[in-house]
């Protein structure tokens, strides 16, 4: 019963139906959960969908940790590992907001918002319930280091431009946090436009900045889609 319990709240395979219809229902359920965080004023509704919403993943994470052995494959002892794993305190994160007891007082109100925001984690319980999704992450989890690669040569590159920048134009730049600011606004080639150089040294810089730019920018772009061609090729 259990190993049946766990084939049905994993992944969906091409030939289970009722996987199927547990992974639309908690995709579905995921999503109307958090339907009520785009509006300030809370109605009686959006309440009780928080609470019946809340229920759905307590049920959800109790067949978990029952079937965790099944999934952890460590005996017994993945009945205690479990609730350390990512995808458990995600879970844990996305219930506590609708259980937990907060009082009305004004001294309390930041906390309970701050509680509220953390219903967002719901989304990230959707990553069990897509195949591509799971496909994306081995893609991250296979080029993690030509990804930590290209992000250690963008933090390189961004503090070296700013070093640059700050003793070029020391002027424009009040201390060396703007001038991180604005090497990272120029590599992304976003360009705000509330700080920029004036001097002739320093638009050059920026030329520079932004052109090396958008080769880094490119790097992990061109890295994942090959990564993902791999995984749906393999698929196939």
């Amino acid at each position: 019963m259990r190993k049946r319990i766990f084939e049905i709240i994993e992944v969906s395979e091409d030939n289970d139906k009722y996987s199927k219809i547990y992974d639309a229902f908690m995709m579905i359920t995921i999503c109307i959960s958090i339907f009520p965080l785009a509006f300030k004023n809370q109605t009686g509704l959006f309440n009780t969908i928080d609470k019946v919403a809340a229920f759905i993943f307590i049920v959800d994470y109790i067949l978990r940790l029952s079937t965790a052995d099944y999934k952890l494959k460590k005996g017994v002892i993945s009945f205690a590992m479990y609730p350390f794993s990512f995808m458990a305190i995600v879970d844990l994160l996305s219930i506590l907001p609708s259980v937990i007891i907060v009082n009305n007082s004004l001294k309390l109100l930041k906390i309970f918002r701050f509680f509220r925001t953390l219903r967002v984690f719901r989304v990230f319980k959707s990553f069990r319930y897509s195949k591509n999704i799971q496909m994306f992450l081995n893609v991250f989890r296979k080029q993690k280091e030509s990804l930590t690669v290209v992000c250690v040569l963008a933090i390189g590159y961004i503090f070296i431009s700013a070093l640059v920048i700050f003793n070029v134009e020391p002027e424009t730049f009040n201390n060396f946090f703007d001038a991180i600011y604005w090497a990272t606004v120029s590599l992304t080639t976003v360009g705000y436009g509330d700080i920029y150089a004036v001097s002739i040294a320093g638009k050059v810089i920026t030329m520079i900045s932004s052109v090396f730019g958008i080769a880094i920018v490119a790097l992990p772009a061109g890295i994942i889609t090959a990564g993902y061609m791999e995984e749906l090729n393999k698929d196939k």
